[in-house]
């Protein structure tokens, strides 16, 4: 007795080493993929630091600009510039030169602000200010350079002080 040769059906499916190899790619894939998103989320806070530095750089920025660019006649001169204790009666931008840093206490301090209010979130920056007199096209103005750093954030700005 012979037995019926049956027709051999095409296979279907996948094989063990063809399922081995879709499992490691897709693995290298998600990794890649959480590794990217991991390191999105940590640098998410970020922008706000930046944002908090930028606007701490801008306020004093306005504050040293809106000075006169000379000393007015009987004005203020700082004359203490280990602490700069007279920022609010500075009257013109070269007033401003004190905080330049050196000594470290030299600095406008981001809580220390000329409102009745001290903003404590900005206690982490400090800003310094450079001004220098230039000349452009002609013209004399006093150049201010203001650097904030807190954390790790440095923002600078640079302006113009015209003598008009």
């Amino acid at each position: 007795m012979t037995r019926p040769v049956s027709p051999r059906l095409p296979q279907a499916g996948l094989t063990l080493i063809e399922l081995v190899v879709f499992i490691v790619i897709v693995s290298i894939g998600v990794a890649g993929i959480l590794l990217v998103m991991n390191t999105t989320v940590k640098s998410s806070a970020d922008p706000m630091l930046r944002k908090q530095a930028a606007a701490m750089a801008d306020a004093v920025m306005e504050e040293v600009l809106a000075k006169d660019y000379a000393n007015p006649p009987g004005g203020f001169t700082e004359t203490d510039f280990t602490t700069c204790s007279g920022r609010q009666q500075y009257d013109d931008v070269f007033d401003y030169n004190c905080f330049d840093g050196n000594p470290a206490t030299a600095v406008i301090n981001g809580a220390a602000t000329l409102g009745s209010t001290s903003i404590a979130a900005l206690a982490a920056y400090n800003a310094t200010v450079n001004v220098q007199a230039v000349t452009i096209n002609g013209a004399t103005m006093a150049q201010v350079t203001v650097n904030v750093s807190g954390g790790p954030e440095s923002i600078q700005l640079v302006g113009y002080r015209g003598n008009y």
